[in-house]
């Protein structure tokens, strides 16, 4: 047996425990259950979260398309809430209005700090290649000089967002560990808002570089996704166009999360849904822009602790040194 078999096995034979613990079928209305027992009354709704987030401006379409599922899966009436930025999903789980969402590891570490145990990752995605992770990487014009990032001193940086691992945590934290001050190494910075944004404010020529995810592969073998992939799939830019000339990583990709204090059945039946979606639905899978062959892994906190203390060094050197802060000013493409 393969192990993607042992996988398909080990995942539906979980899910099936969990639905037959839960007095739940996998096969049900796609209207919520007016008469919920237990712990879905409790839970009563199950609301997600979601942003262009850290894989790809997909995201909302994907949540979407999982509304149908979940809701057969747990007999719950899902909705799916869209936030301008990384925060608004953050202030949401927080205040306790989502159960459920998508973020990168960033944006994990600064909703842990503020809910402690209250919040934990539960899942990530797999490449069929067995890629869990996924690369800051520093993206310029094609056709302009810069060919290091040593070329780039004093020029003008385009950050995605405050909580953004890959926009601008990570590399920050690794140009650092190269002896690089990231507050004094580029002349001006921005926040672009998006990783969508970035490109189009590069394209625009209103940065001269930017920080965006890169997955799907490695600096050595190439990547094939993340958000300049994604757009240029959709014929909104050109890779080659495009030159990276420096990247950070890997770091664990974008989790999962869910909040704790809902009944414990709840979440188990959410998690084995979801892990084993790949596998029950695999056209759905790829309609919902996950990769054919791909799959969820299962995640703890203590993947992402390392992120949590980077997170938390970042905020120390930015109050030591204030006067040096990156600019909080948007780009607008």
């Amino acid at each position: 047996m393969g192990v993607k078999q042992v996988q398909k096995s080990t995942w539906l034979k979980s899910l099936c425990f969990v639905l037959c613990l839960s007095g739940l079928s996998a096969c049900g209305s796609d209207k919520p259950d007016t008469k919920l027992t237990g712990w879905q009354k409790e839970v009563g709704q199950l609301r997600i979260g979601a942003t262009a987030g850290e894989d790809s401006p997909t995201t909302l379409a994907r949540w979407t398309a999982y509304q149908e599922y979940l809701n057969r899966i747990t007999g719950l009436k899902v909705e799916v809430f869209q936030a301008a930025d990384y925060n608004g999903i953050i202030q949401a789980m927080a205040s306790g209005q989502l159960e459920l969402a998508q973020m990168g590891g960033a944006a994990y570490a600064n909703a842990r700090e503020q809910m402690g145990e209250k919040v934990t990752p539960f899942l990530a995605s797999r490449t069929a290649e067995g890629f869990s992770g996924y690369y800051s990487a520093l993206i310029v014009k094609a056709d302009s000089p810069y060919r290091t990032i040593e070329d780039l001193r004093g020029k003008s940086l385009g950050y995605v967002d405050f909580n953004s691992t890959s926009g601008y945590l990570f590399p920050r934290w690794a140009m650092r560990q190269q002896g690089k001050n990231p507050d004094t190494f580029f002349g001006k910075t921005a926040m672009s808002g998006g990783h969508t944004q970035s490109v189009l404010a590069l394209a625009n020529g209103q940065f001269d570089a930017i920080f965006l995810i890169a997955s799907g592969g490695t600096p050595e073998t190439g990547f094939t996704t993340g958000s300049l992939y994604t757009l240029a799939r959709k014929g909104a830019v050109k890779i080659s166009d495009y030159r990276i000339i420096w990247t950070a990583g890997p770091m664990p990709n974008s989790p999962y999360v869910i909040r704790t204090d809902r009944p414990q059945a709840f979440q188990d039946v959410t998690r084995g849904a979801m892990a084993a979606l790949a596998y029950e639905d695999p056209q759905l899978w790829v309609d919902i822009g996950l990769q054919e062959g791909s799959d969820m892994q299962p995640m703890t906190a203590a993947d992402y602790q390392a992120v949590v203390e980077m997170r938390r060094a970042e905020i120390a050197e930015r109050r030591a040194a204030p006067a040096q802060k990156p600019s909080t000013g948007s780009a607008k493409p």
